[in-house]
């Protein structure tokens, strides 16, 4: 069963149980402009709704709220029983008791660069013959983008690659003399000696920097859309830098040789008391 079916099966599913038969009552306004919401991949999101700006009497329907990212349902909710298209499993909801005070606003987590798009919000009411009537509420414009940084490293130094989401699913690379992209990385890779995934944070550590790791790295999603750009630059270390890590380099080494001697000296004076006593 393809995905357009599954979402065809659960909306008439849903709609059977919960509402019977629908009817709309009110059509999208040609005056209604959607607010936009703008936001980055993997975060957590909120599209603004309020049923308690339409009409009155909506305050009696049980609070039944539906958004839809037109043509499709998103998410359903008439008290306990709700239900979530399968794109947006366990990603969306309107908290109840948010709902029953007159915000039907959508919540959105772990946002992805596919959820961008136009969304609507209905209120669901009791019409003529035991109807159901759908009232249009609230239009949001979602754009999500991905994720653009800079990164300036030094040879032997590590760079920690942010993922930003469990939906990340690989990594891809190109180098500042090449125009082709490299896999580095998939989901569900072993570690290695240059490339290790945090084993509960979304981030990819790849060690041991040289020149040649000098270009792009794209995060991407399972539908290879763009999670994060970054660039990276590899740069030499300056003779004033270099004279600095040698001092401090140095002052670490005498300050750790002093710790030895100051230590050595107490055991030897330890010794010596012990044997003034006896």
């Amino acid at each position: 069963m393809d995905i357009l079916q599954k979402r065809l099966w659960s909306f008439m599913f849903l709609q059977g149980i919960l509402i019977g038969n629908l009817v709309d009552s009110s059509a999208l306004p040609s005056t209604a402009n959607p607010v936009p919401v703008m936001t980055l991949v993997g975060s957590q999101v909120v599209l603004p709704c309020s049923w308690k700006h339409s009409q009155k009497e909506m305050a009696e329907s049980g609070c039944h709220i539906q958004w839809m990212s037109p043509p499709y349902t998103v998410f359903e909710q008439l008290g306990e029983d709700k239900w979530q298209a399968a794109e947006y499993e366990g990603r969306v909801e309107v908290p109840l008791e948010k709902l029953n005070s007159g915000d039907c606003s959508l919540i959105i987590k772990d946002v992805q660069i596919g959820d961008t798009g136009r969304y609507e919000s209905f209120i669901v009411v009791d019409g003529v013959r035991s109807q159901k009537s759908r009232v249009f509420i609230q239009s949001v414009k979602l754009s999500v983008t991905d994720h653009k940084s800079r990164k300036d490293l030094y040879p032997g130094d590590d760079l920690v690659l942010e993922l930003y989401t469990p939906h990340s699913f690989a990594v891809v690379f190109q180098s500042r003399d090449s125009s082709e992209w490299v896999n580095l990385w998939k989901r569900g890779d072993e570690n290695n000696e240059r490339m290790e995934k945090h084993h509960q944070l979304e981030q990819l550590t790849i060690k041991n920097l040289q020149y040649s790791d000098e270009g792009i790295y794209k995060v991407l999603d399972e539908d290879d859309l763009s999670v994060s750009t970054m660039q990276l630059y590899i740069t030499e270390k300056s003779p004033s830098s270099r004279i600095q890590e040698k001092q401090e380099q140095i002052l670490t080494d005498a300050a750790a040789t002093s710790s030895c001697s100051a230590l050595l000296l107490s055991v030897l004076l330890s010794c010596y008391q012990i044997l003034l006593l006896h």
